[in-house]
Formats: C-alpha cells, sequence, structure tokens
C-alpha cells in the first residue's frame, strides 16, 4: 500500500483508539475494570496456518481486519474481535507439519513463509505491531495496539541446526516449543514415540542456545521427562504456551504436578490452554475413543473414503461432549494451588483446535473467563498476574539472562552429530 495511505489510516487511528478506550467494545471495557492497564498477552494462536490452508497466505483473500465470525467456516480470530476481547499481545504461531518420527528434513523456507506473514499482517493492519521484548509490550499495548510476537512451534522447524535457531531469533521468533506432535532426533514429545528420552545432548544445548539468545523454551507438546531435563539445563524461566493441568484432565499434553511444583522454582508460567482435549476428561475420552475406532477401520480397510464415511456415522451417532469457561478456570485454580498465582497465563490455540468450551468460543471471549475467576474470589492483582504480569516478568528475566550469557559466551558451533 502507498505511503500516503498508511499515513492516512493512521490518523484516522488515532482517532478511532481515543473512542476504543472510551469503551465502545462492551468486552474491552469489562476485561479493562478487571486487569486495568495490564496487557492482556496470550500465549498460542493459531491464525497463521489455517491462513495458508485456507488462502495460501495471500491475506487479502482474508481480510482479518473485518469480523469473520459469519463466514461458512468462520475463524475464531479476526482484529475487530480481539479488540472486543481486550487483546494486548499475541504470540502468533509459525508451526509446520512435522514430516515423520525422528524429524525427516524441514523445509526450513516453510518456516519463513509463516514468519513473513505474521510481519506482512503487521505491516498491513495498523492494529497490530511487531514486539521483541518486554518493553515493546508495554509500549505497543500503551498506544492502543496489538503487541504482535512470533513462537516457533515445534523444534523441527530448526532442521537440527543451531544456526537455523539464531537465524529465526533475528527474523523476530522469541518462543520455539521444543517439540509437536512426534518426537525429534534430540528430543522426545508427548506421544513419547522417539529414539531418545527426554533430551539428548544436543537437545540440552538448544535449551542452552535458546537462554543465550533469551528466546523462550517452550515446554508445551513434550513429554515429562524432556520437561525435567530443560528444567535441570535451563538457565531462565520456562514456559508452557499453551497446556493445561493434568491433574484435572489426564492428557499427555498437560502438566503434571511434580512438574508444576518445579515450574514454581524456576520462575516459569504455564500458559492455560482451551483446546477441548485437553480442559475435560470427557472430551479427552470420546477424543480417545474416536480415534480408536479410526485406526480400526485403518486395520480392515484401503479406501480412505470409505473409513470417513464409517467415521461420519460413527459422529452422528456418538454426540462429542463440550468443555465449559468453568473447566478452563478449574485448571487454573490447580495450578494456583501446585505453582501459585506468579505461574499462570492464558494460551489459548484459538484456530488451532476444534470448536472452543462453551464460553470461550473466540478471541471475544477473554473477559467472560477473568469475569469467572473473580466470582471465584481472584483479587485484582492476581488477574492482572494471570492477564501478562507474568509473562513480562519471564520475559524481562530471559533478556536479563541472555545480556549475562552473552558476556562471556559465543554462539555454540555444536552440531547433533557431535
Amino acid at each position: 500500500m502507498t505511503s500516503i495511505y498508511r499515513s492516512t489510516r493512521s490518523v484516522l487511528l488515532a482517532g478511532m483508539l481515543l473512542i476504543i478506550t472510551n469503551t465502545v467494545f462492551a468486552g474491552e471495557t469489562a476485561l479493562t475494570d478487571l486487569i486495568g492497564d495490564t496487557p492482556l498477552i496470550d500465549g498460542h494462536n493459531d491464525i497463521p496456518w489455517s491462513m495458508r490452508l485456507r488462502v495460501s497466505n495471500r491475506i487479502e483473500k482474508l481480510d482479518l481486519g473485518s469480523d469473520l465470525s459469519a463466514l461458512a467456516r468462520p475463524t475464531h480470530t479476526d482484529i475487530p474481535r480481539l479488540q472486543r476481547g481486550g487483546m494486548g499481545a499475541q504470540f502468533w504461531s509459525v508451526y509446520v507439519p512435522v514430516n515423520a518420527l525422528g524429524g525427516d528434513p524441514v523445509d526450513v523456507s516453510l518456516v519463513l513463509d509463516q514468519i513473513d506473514l505474521v510481519h506482512r499482517l503487521t505491516e498491513r493492519y495498523d492494529a497490530l505491531e511487531m514486539a521483541y521484548t518486554a518493553a515493546d509490550i508495554e509500549r505497543i499495548h500503551a498506544r492502543g495496539r496489538i503487541a504482535s510476537l512470533i513462537g516457533v512451534e515445534g523444534g523441527h522447524a530448526i532442521n537440527n541446526s543451531l544456526a537455523n535457531l539464531r537465524m529465526l531469533f533475528k527474523l523476530g521468533a522469541r518462543y520455539m516449543t521444543l517439540t509437536h506432535s512426534k518426537s525429534l532426533l534430540w528430543a522426545e514429545s508427548s506421544n513419547g514415540d522417539g529414539p531418545v528420552r527426554g533430551l539428548s545432548e544436543f537437545g540440552k544445548a538448544v535449551v542452552r542456545e535458546l537462554n543465550r539468545l533469551g528466546m523462550l523454551v517452550d515446554l508445551s507438546h513434550v513429554s515429562p521427562q524432556t520437561m525435567h531435563d530443560a528444567l535441570d539445563v535451563a538457565q531462565a524461566p520456562v514456559i508452557f504456551s499453551h497446556s493445561s493441568a493434568y491433574a484435572v484432565t489426564a492428557h499427555t499434553r498437560n502438566v503434571p504436578d511434580d512438574v508444576l511444583r518445579r515450574v514454581a522454582i524456576n520462575g516459569g508460567v504455564v500458559m492455560v490452554t482451551f483446546f477441548p482435549w485437553y480442559v475435560s476428561d470427557p472430551v479427552r475420552l470420546h477424543q480417545q475413543t474416536r480415534a480408536q475406532y479410526t485406526e480400526s477401520l485403518r486395520g480392515q480397510y484401503a479406501d480412505e473414503a470409505v473409513i470417513e464415511a464409517a467415521v461420519a456415522t460413527w459422529d452422528d451417532e456418538h454426540e462429542a461432549p463440550r468443555p465449559t469457561l468453568e473447566q478452563v478456570a478449574d485448571h487454573i485454580d490447580h495450578i494456583r494451588r501446585m505453582a501459585g498465582i506468579r505461574h499462570i497465563g492464558i494460551g489459548s490455540d484459538f484456530d488451532g483446535m476444534p470448536p472452543g468450551p462453551i464460553g470461550l468460543e473466540d478471541v471475544s471471549t477473554y473477559p467472560a473467563l477473568f469475569s469467572e475467576l473473580k466470582k471465584r474470589g481472584y483479587s485484582t492483582d492476581e488477574l492482572k498476574a494471570i492477564a501478562g504480569e507474568n509473562v513480562l516478568r519471564v520475559m524481562r528475566a530471559n533478556e536479563q539472562t541472555a545480556a549475562r550469557l552473552q558476556r562471556h559466551l559465543e554462539p555454540s558451533e555444536i552440531m547433533i552429530t557431535d
């Protein structure tokens, strides 16, 4: 777009921001009443990958500047609903699929495509602005914009190369999830399907290099042993960008109590997710039964169309339960008991999941969750901590650790073959 067009839009935005902050959006006002000027920070949103699947990253074909809730296949995310939800800062996931056990070579250019998409979105929409530090988030939020950060979902994105990791950091990535749904040669995922238990020596080198860079170590999607190995090595607070409590919902993607206790010692944050299977045990068990049935069909039929038809019939006969906003709050209650209020955040996983919990259907609904927590007796200071102050603290700690380590450590030259 032309510079004149952008300049005109900036003038209009300045006027609109005053209106927005003076309560045009009821949802945002409700959240402001609860947490004041604290930025709401969400650790994980998958709209970048959704845009790739829907429109091949052609952003003019899916206008996030308009309300997309009326689409035939509505998104969970767009800018008007983010504003109604009171969003202060969003980590956008730059997910790419992991190919196979042990991590077949990943086309790093695909990762760059997704990073490019996030940058282009922030250039196109004045409501968004790129952020790289905790101070950036506070500055951008104070201007009435949504701070946009990049999170790399899955260590397969670096293709077994610390050099690639450093380049992703330079392009704006501020956390990396060590694995996604499949284990790597150097890290075991929550599926426990890998060639190593926990972290290999190279995996530990990845954690050390993340600390040296000041890039958050994200332990969502990894096995409990990987969680423990990373906490053994980490010199800065870790995050779980979108995970909940295993004791409440016994899904392997959730965080066990012994790890929650270690997160408190480490100073990290568990960003509670809204993903249905991780929120509710009845939903988890329903999905587990469905998956087992699907696998049994694959043992009987080679024709994928036959399998899909049989699964569709099963779905018609077995209505899936829905989790609720209150069950998400139950996870927050449990993490508060086990780790303390300083170690809780929000990591929705919008646009990377099926329909969200009842009451948390899209990005406009965050105020409802904080209202529920207030009803449960959470103080204003506790709500502020959950909304964003805990994540800002973790980011600052990582930035300070990086500054200290870089005074005496050069970039690591360790290779996976070592």
